[in-house]
């Protein structure tokens, strides 16, 4: 019989398998984006993966979640991916974090579970902004922030490059001026669209199960193979730094 990692050995060499096992990467934000990177980590042989979020799956998520089905709706995020992913490799140390993350808990979150690697899917500004700068304040090695994968059609417009140079996307645009207003350097890695985000011709308000913390936001369309490829994106530069930094 062999390995479950046969197959990634054979293509990476003998030497990457333990540099995988000891890594360490922080996944914050489980939507479809987020689920993504963390599954195609968990299948890559990551050996610590910490999952943050605090939201539930919902129906609405069932379009474009890797783990969102009719038997785990109304379960927590985390809970439910770390579930799934100790189900791909039951070596490795999944730690579920049901966990809003805000100038607060961001800090205390890096603390607690000090990485290599930070993968950033949250969508909302505010959060998102606070956990950048909390991770540059950690010198965390090495941080990959996932930008707008809404209201886009094309999955293969996604690109990595620094935040500041990024482009095209709104939510990179707002951003870049929070991060720089705070004194954020240079530095963190992005996944964006070139992609124009399509225009609504009208306005859509929030579904029954769509859930919120802070200002209410209206959903924005979706597709699987957009999010999906986001995330898939996220963790191939994850994995690009893991092996090639000594």
């Amino acid at each position: 019989m062999t390995t479950p990692f046969a197959r990634l050995e054979l293509l990476l060499g003998p030497a990457a398998l333990p540099r995988l096992a000891r890594a360490r990467v922080v996944v914050t934000g489980l939507g479809a984006v987020g689920a993504a990177a963390a599954e195609s980590l968990a299948r890559s042989a990551v050996g610590q993966l910490v999952l943050v979020d605090f939201d539930e799956l919902r129906a609405s998520n069932l379009n474009r979640h890797p783990f969102a089905f009719q038997s785990t709706l109304g379960q927590p995020k985390a809970e439910v991916a770390a579930r799934f992913l100790r189900d791909i490799n039951p070596d490795a140390d999944i730690v579920p974090r049901p966990l809003f993350l805000d100038a607060k808990t961001a800090p205390k979150l890096f603390a607690e579970h000090p990485c290599d690697v930070l993968v950033d899917a949250i969508d909302a500004l505010n959060p998102k902004t606070e956990l950048l700068l909390a991770a540059q304040q950690a010198k965390i090695p090495f941080v990959l922030t996932c930008l707008g994968a809404a209201r886009r059609l094309e999955p293969t417009r996604f690109v990595a490059a620094d935040l500041y140079d990024s482009h095209t996307c709104p939510l990179a645009r707002l951003l870049r001026k929070r991060l720089a207003k705070r004194g954020a350097a240079r530095g963190i890695r992005c996944v964006f669209s070139t992609e124009p985000p399509v225009e609504f011709a009208e306005s859509v308000v929030p579904a029954a199960d769509f859930y919120v913390r802070g200002r209410l936001r209206p959903p924005l369309g979706s597709l699987h193979a957009v999010t999906a490829a986001s995330g898939l994106l996220a963790a191939r530069e994850t994995l690009r730094f893991l092996l090639q930094t000594p």
